[in-house]
């Protein structure tokens, strides 16, 4: 699998943890504190997130990131 088309699993993964937790970009974003246009810029590939981000994220979905990574990099 290319690079790209990991970023575009995890993009694809994140945003469909985002729907199963009920949750619009609006409500995700006032969680981790920034603003609606950060979570649509992550799920649209215009921006990555760093590793404490992507804990950060995880975790305002009520994730645990280290169970769940090793889900999505099982995919690859």
């Amino acid at each position: 699998m290319l690079e790209r088309q990991k970023y575009e699993l995890l993009r694809s993964e994140l945003k469909n943890a985002r729907l199963q937790a009920k949750m619009h970009q609006v409500d995700l974003a006032k969680n981790l504190k920034k603003p609606q246009s950060y979570i649509s810029k992550v799920e649209s590939g215009e921006r990555n997130l760093d590793i404490i981000e992507f804990v950060s994220y995880c975790e305002a979905l009520g994730l645990d990131a280290s169970k769940w990574l090793r889900r999505i990099v099982d995919k690859f």
